[in-house]
């Protein structure tokens, strides 16, 4: 099925953040109703794996493909939310950024001892330089990726419910487009581009 630009644009939100959209207005809308915050934690939970999945389905049939990360994003939620439904413990969901976020970090940071660039694999066919300024880029961003476990686990252990959830979304997301255009510098050091590199999504 062949799409316009501008529903390319939508069908890709739909995929990358479907299901954290869900979980926030999910959330609220039970918030609103008298829930307490851990009951509407667990009913917005059950709309994060609706969303996820929703997201997976809407890329697979718009775009015949599921992107790695929508993918890798997608499958967590569903974990993670599934366990959370499971036990009916919101603190598997509150840990899926911790642990997602590590995972990415420990993995950047691994491939650059082990003198692999994994950040040049993911989109070295976005972005042209050469080796040194992709070993600074995977460096900046492995370390980010752990300080925003960390600050996953700092928020969620010590602030409300209601703080938490919008760290979450579309508080993590700013985060990460924020600290993408702050690589803009050192990518137009080493390439011919203005471009940062996407928003992760976890």
């Amino acid at each position: 099925m062949k799409l316009s630009p501008a529903a390319r644009k939508w069908v890709r939100g739909v995929v990358d953040y479907g299901g954290l959209a869900a979980f926030l207005i999910g959330f609220f809308l039970n918030r609103g109703g008298g829930m307490t915050s851990q009951e509407a934690l667990v009913q917005a939970t059950w709309w994060l794996v609706g969303g996820s999945l929703l997201g997976l389905v809407v890329g697979f049939v718009f775009e015949k493909r599921i992107a790695p990360f929508p993918l890798i994003a997608g499958g967590a939620a569903l974990v993670f939310g599934g366990l959370t439904l499971f036990f009916h413990d919101v603190r598997f969901v509150k840990l899926k950024p911790t642990v997602m976020n590590s995972l990415f970090g420990v993995a950047l940071l691994g491939g650059l001892i082990l003198r692999k660039n994994p950040l040049k694999l993911l989109l070295g066919d976005a972005v042209k330089m050469p080796d040194e300024g992709w070993r600074k880029l995977t460096l900046n961003y492995g370390l980010f990726f752990l300080a925003l476990a960390g600050l996953n686990e700092l928020v969620w252990r010590t602030q409300p419910d209601d703080i938490w959830v919008v760290f979450r979304f579309p508080g993590l997301l700013i985060l990460t487009v924020l600290f993408g255009f702050a690589q803009v510098p050192l990518m137009m050091k080493y390439a011919k581009t203005d471009e940062p590199p996407p928003p992760h999504v976890e």
